[in-house]
């Protein structure tokens, strides 16, 4: 039994076999991050249910308000000293895995899991607008690199193994094994390896058969029944639809960047950077609640509800302007959810437009909703391919994909014909150039005191 078993790990360890080895420890990364992402969807869509009811709870009983500020005052601290601890978990965290992909950048794994899944259950769940998508992904990639590790892979299988995990993280968070397994292959890695193939479709399939065994084979988003639109016949209007909402999605990674520098330039303390949108998130909760948190249920409600063009508005732009408070101040959380969200509402602002200059029938609204969501994203990624396989996973709409592709390299040219820089690598280079300064600063500092 033994000689076998010896055997057996000898065939495994041989280089000419690495693609099943890949294959296999691909499932095993599954396993891990399924069953992780499973926790974190679990207490996220617990807090989407909560927020409304405390919301409600204090309109009729005022006296807890203070408390329930003091509670986001705790929260807000604590994600200051999670920051403090490992400045990995900031933000989204695709940047991050981007960055020690490319050998610019280390995490450590474990420290990273731990802080990362806490502070994003906390934040989100308090109300801030960002998404489970990037934490979900950075979780994964830790598992991933922590596997590697402790199985002493080298450097090359540790970086297969990180970009499987990354990718099984997408994939259990939305119920989207494919859009995973391309996200790995189009934004990560950019190179359509059969090794990073080979691990990453074994990670994205095994992490979303566990997830659906805890949440169902039901897509994310619940559109109802989407009507087949032929993209022959209203092939203008498609193309119109990503012209309006790749121009829209032209502006949020220069707020983004506006909104990072001015945390950056802010006379506020450290300590004091998180709690600026929880508080914000407070007051809004009273006001405009359909903005807090990821967005999951407002995309659902505008499909169930028929809102007027101003109140549409309202929305997009109370979720966009609050996106970027909350992802400025660098608590853990992704933007991978809330432009989706800002892509429905972009695409449901066009639909009454449309309808309204009789260009389009009003049952093709859904349409509309689900095809700014792919525009939206493709504009500000600028990964169309991910962006329509995407949208097609989370709505069930997998008979629109000739729509959703026209629709996202629509709004994908757009974004590329005014200069506009992906999201990710645009963070990565901003994160790279800030870490670049602050070893210039240290070797200058080291230089006169040599001198000296």
């Amino acid at each position: 039994m033994l000689k076998k078993l010896d055997k057996l790990v000898q065939a495994l360890t041989d280089p000419k076999r690495l693609k099943l080895r890949l294959f296999l420890e691909g499932n095993i990364i599954g396993i891990f991050t399924g069953l992780t992402i499973a926790l974190f969807r679990y207490l996220l869509e617990l807090s989407e249910e909560t927020l409304p009811w405390l919301y409600g709870y204090l309109r009729d009983d005022p006296a807890y308000i203070p408390g329930w500020f003091a509670l986001l005052f705790a929260i807000g601290y604590i994600l200051h000293r999670f920051l403090k601890a490992d400045g990995m978990i900031s933000g989204s965290g695709i940047p991050q895995i981007k960055g020690v992909l490319m050998g610019r950048m280390d995490m450590h794994w474990a420290r990273v899991l731990l802080l990362k899944f806490v502070g994003a259950v906390m934040g989100i769940g308090a109300g801030l607008s960002l998404g489970r998508e990037g934490p979900s992904v950075q979780l994964g990639a830790c598992l991933g690199q922590g596997i590697g590790r402790l199985s002493h892979r080298s450097y090359e299988e540790n970086h297969y193994l990180l970009t499987a995990g990354a990718g099984a993280g997408l994939a259990a968070a939305f119920n989207a094994p494919l859009a995973g397994t391309i996200f790995c292959l189009e934004e990560l890695t950019k190179d359509f390896s059969p090794y990073v193939l080979m691990s990453s479709i074994a990670a994205t399939v095994t992490a979303t058969t566990i997830t659906q065994f805890f949440f169902g084979m039901e897509p994310v988003f619940h559109m109802g029944e989407i009507p087949v639109v032929m993209a022959g016949n209203v092939y203008i209007v498609l193309i119109l639809l990503g012209i309006f909402v790749g121009v829209l999605g032209l502006g949020f990674n220069k707020m983004l960047v506006i909104s990072l520098n001015a945390y950056a330039k802010a006379p506020l303390k450290s300590w004091q950077k998180p709690l600026l949108p929880l508080f914000v998130s407070g007051v809004i909760g009273f006001y405009l609640p359909e903005v807090l948190g990821g967005g999951s249920p407002l995309v659902n409600t505008l499909v169930a509800h028929e809102y007027a063009l101003g109140f549409l508005c309202l929305l997009l732009a109370g979720k966009f302007f609050f996106t970027m408070l909350c992802f400025g101040s660098g608590v853990p959380g992704g933007i991978f959810l809330p432009m989706l969200v800002l892509g429905a509402l972009g695409g449901a602002v066009f639909a009454q437009i449309a309808v309204g200059s009789h260009l389009l029938a009003s049952q093709w609204t859904v349409n509309c909703i689900v095809f700014g969501m792919a525009a939206y994203f493709s504009a500000v990624v600028k990964s169309p391919i991910t962006g329509a396989i995407l949208i097609m996973e989370m709505t069930g709409s997998f008979q629109h994909m000739l729509s959703l592709m026209l629709v996202s390299m629509t709004a994908f040219l757009v974004a590329e014909y005014m200069g506009s820089e992906p999201v990710y690598d645009m963070l990565l280079n901003r994160s790279l150039a800030i870490m670049d300064r602050a070893r210039a600063h240290i070797r200058k500092s080291w230089e006169k005191l040599s001198e000296k």
